[in-house]
This record gives structure tokens, C-alpha cells and sequence, in this order.
């Protein structure tokens, strides 16, 4: 399954690399930070390989980025873990929001005008109700 996802770039953490029988590997974990309705939501993603690992490297703390990715799970001694696992990462809405400003942190609500006096009806003779 594939996803894409568009968020604040937070944290990235370090390189993890090692040899396996298959041969050399290399992965590194970054954090992004997406609007879930009026509050936001982080997630882990992995980057896998050397050449994902190159691209995150052209992406700084607080870009706007975008990310492809496919959802994994697997079940380890009775426990199930996720993996979010990247295949695309790209600027978000194109070069130009690499560096956006930073949004508000919670939504901005406007409340309506309080009613005056001249809003209020006028009064009725004919309404004998004391209420």
C-alpha cells in the first residue's frame, strides 16, 4: 500500500549501518511532524538505503516536505511493530515551500460580533407575555 503524507520536517536521527549476509545496509529514522484536523500528529519514518538515507540528507530541521511511503508490520515474540517506510521524499507543493513560515500552533477562531441594541426587536403591545 502505498501513502503520501505532507509535514514539517522535526527531527532526524542518527545513521544506523551495519554488514548483513546479504551485504552492507544503512538506515536513518526522522520524525514529521502533519496536520491531524485542528491539532498536529507526529510520526517515525525510515529511511532505507543508502541512496534514501543521501536524499534526506538535502533536507534540513523545519522543511516542508512530502514523503511516499508504504505501512509495514510485523509480529516479533507476540508483539506486532509498525514501519513506515519511505520510497519518495520531495518538497512540499514544489522548490519554492523548502522553507515555509511556521504555522500557528493551534487553529484561530473569530468569534461574531456581540449583539448591540439596535439588533434587539421592538417593542410589541400587543405581547402581554411577561416572558
Amino acid at each position: 500500500m502505498a501513502l503520501e503524507l505532507e509535514g514539517t520536517l522535526r527531527q532526524k536521527l542518527g545513521v544506523q549501518s551495519g554488514t548483513s549476509a546479504r551485504g552492507p545496509w544503512a538506515k536513518q529514522e526522522f520524525i514529521l511532524e502533519f496536520p491531524d484536523g485542528n491539532y498536529t500528529s507526529q510520526a517515525c519514518f525510515t529511511a532505507w538505503g543508502q541512496d534514501k538515507v543521501q536524499e534526506l540528507d538535502k533536507y534540513q530541521v523545519g522543511d516542508h516536505i512530502k514523503v511516499s511511503f508504504n505501512l509495514k508490520s510485523r509480529e516479533y515474540n507476540g508483539r506486532w511493530y509498525n514501519d513506515l517506510q519511505i520510497w519518495r521524499i520531495s518538497p512540499a507543493g514544489g522548490e519554492a515551500a523548502a522553507h515555509p513560515a511556521p504555522a500557528p500552533s493551534e487553529p484561530i477562531y473569530q468569534a461574531p460580533p456581540a449583539p448591540s441594541i439596535s439588533d434587539m426587536p421592538a417593542d410589541n403591545p400587543e405581547d402581554d407575555l411577561p416572558f
